[in-house]
């Protein structure tokens, strides 16, 4: 019984640390982003904006075909359903609406995810294991300015851009069987689309973006730097970064899905 106890307390203990640890990280980003000006070391734009185009311009096509395909999926399920009920209008309105409330910054997330936080742990953990971090330290260079702070801001600029470029391929691909498949009037699917699109609806898809930009790029950091054991470490640390990207994700979704809810906004 005691050995129960002790394994339970001993997990605790854990997440207590490693929640602990995590808002520091995040607390120290935090700084570095707000000070950094302040204290006249301003981030280099050339670092900036090769992680705004490794994050964000290189990312455009995939999740371009993820979300197109998405639309596409989302009409033709949703079709049989409505027309039983005499209503095949309404794809227009369940396609438009679901991907820009939920499954446009949802699915983006999850791709990046995938290819940004993976990349993001890899190259920070190699960092972290070849003792380049402990270098930085001895230059008297904050490894948290210089390596995590820059894809902070990128990413956090970034996967808005990105979820709204989601969001329009989606709807391409839903207006695409509309009208080619459905039979829909192609002036009947947009007027039906926007009557029932509201600025709620697009806020609150985007506003979800930002959170899941620091959730990748803060999970994705943090294992980095506790990357233990050479080449089998980083690629330990890589899987779980992305494991727990795609958790989180899903978690804050529901959160802030149910914060939207019951608030009325």
């Amino acid at each position: 019984m005691m050995k129960f106890f002790e394994h339970i307390g001993s997990a605790v203990t854990r997440w207590i640390r490693v929640f602990i640890d995590f808002s520091r990280l995040f607390a120290q980003t935090v700084y570095w982003v707000i000070m950094s000006p302040i204290k006249k070391k301003p981030l280099h734009i050339q670092i900036v904006s090769d992680q705004m185009v490794f994050m964000g311009t290189q990312s455009i096509v995939i999740v371009f075909f993820v979300m197109f395909f998405t639309g596409i999926v989302l009409a033709m399920q949703s079709a049989p359903q409505l027309i039983q009920m005499g209503g095949l209008i309404y794809v227009a309105s369940l396609v438009t609406i679901s991907i820009c409330r939920e499954l446009g910054p949802v699915l983006t997330a999850l791709v990046i995810a995938g290819r940004i936080g993976a990349a993001i742990t890899a190259e920070i953990g190699s960092m972290k294991v070849n003792e380049q971090v402990e270098a930085l330290d001895t230059m008297a260079i904050n490894p948290i300015r210089y390596l995590v702070v820059p894809k902070f801001i990128a990413l956090f600029v970034m996967l808005p851009c990105l979820t709204v470029i989601g969001d329009i391929s989606g709807l391409l691909g839903g207006y695409i069987i509309g009208v080619h498949n459905l039979k829909i009037n192609s002036g009947l699917y947009i007027q039906t689309a926007l009557k029932f699109l509201t600025l709620k609806d697009i806020y609150t898809g985007l506003s979800k973006s930002f959170i899941f930009a620091i959730i990748i790029t803060m999970v994705g950091a943090y294992q980095g730097f506790k990357t233990r054991g050479g080449a089998v470490g980083v690629g330990k640390a890589t899987t779980i970064s992305v494991v727990t990207s795609f958790i989180l994700i899903i978690i804050a979704d529901a959160i802030m899905t149910g914060i939207y809810y019951f608030s009325g906004y």
